[in-house]
């Protein structure tokens, strides 16, 4: 009797113990992140770091990298996910939109998820740091 009041127990303990685990929903804070002056690192194959400095608004995003600038509309679907198109496109790979989707939030950072839009199979994950409110065109 003994033995089978503690496997209860546990049982119990354990059933608890998932619900709680269940309950818990990672802040997105997404709003915080509409806008802004951005920055994304990643890494080359090469082991090189590069650095991507980004702006948006709710209706534009520019990107500065290597000493190039592209820009692309924003279309916000949800407080969490938007849909990127190039404004001039140079080929038919540019052409296709990009979806992105902030998985968390904290402070000054969040976690996305970005890919072709339909293509489920190649997404990709990022963290941006938000470097400021303000829309800023320099980089140094």
């Amino acid at each position: 009797m003994k033995i089978e009041l503690s496997l209860i127990m546990k049982i119990n303990y354990l059933i608890i113990l998932i619900l709680f685990l269940s309950c818990y929903n990672q802040e997105r804070n997404c709003k915080d992140f509409q806008t802004g002056t951005f920055e994304f690192e990643s890494i080359s194959s090469s082991g090189e770091s590069l650095k991507t400095y980004f702006t948006r608004t709710k209706e534009i995003e520019v990107d500065y990298f290597n000493n190039k600038i592209d820009s692309s509309n924003v279309n916000w679907v949800s407080d969490c996910e938007c849909l990127l198109k190039k404004i001039n496109p140079k080929n038919l790979s540019e052409e296709k939109s990009i979806q992105m989707k902030i998985l968390s939030t904290s402070e000054d950072q969040y976690i996305f998820e970005y890919s072709f839009v339909g293509d489920v199979e190649n997404r990709n994950r990022g963290q941006a740091k938000k470097i400021s409110d303000q829309i800023l065109i320099k980089f140094d």
